[in-house]
């Protein structure tokens, strides 16, 4: 079984933010870490050019054949998560834990 890549991201999912979003998982895609968890728990902000970004990458993911999670997602961010997972490009944990044993 591939080893699960948990990536946290903290503060604000921005356009300032947004290269390295990208840049974190085109470094797990080249390296075949393709079962990954996106622990979203210290994320105050997301914006659409943070959240482009972020589905961007995680399309790229699922691409090469990854898995994706994203876990923690607070409240007030929750709601623009579950637009986007009508893309069905992952599913929603309450916790970076409870996502990687899901992968299981």
């Amino acid at each position: 079984m591939d080893e699960v890549t948990v990536l946290k991201f903290q503060g604000r999912l921005d356009s300032n933010s947004a290269a390295t979003v990208k840049d974190r998982i085109k470094s797990c895609i080249n390296e075949r870490r393709l079962q990954l968890v996106v622990d979203m728990g210290d994320v105050d902000f997301v914006d659409s050019s943070g959240l482009g970004s972020l589905v961007y990458s995680l399309r790229m993911i699922d691409k090469a054949g990854g898995a994706i999670r994203i876990s923690a997602v607070q409240d007030r961010v929750r709601a623009v998560f579950e637009l986007t997972k009508l893309h069905h490009l992952f599913e929603i944990y309450d916790d970076a834990g409870a996502a990687v044993r899901a992968f299981r």
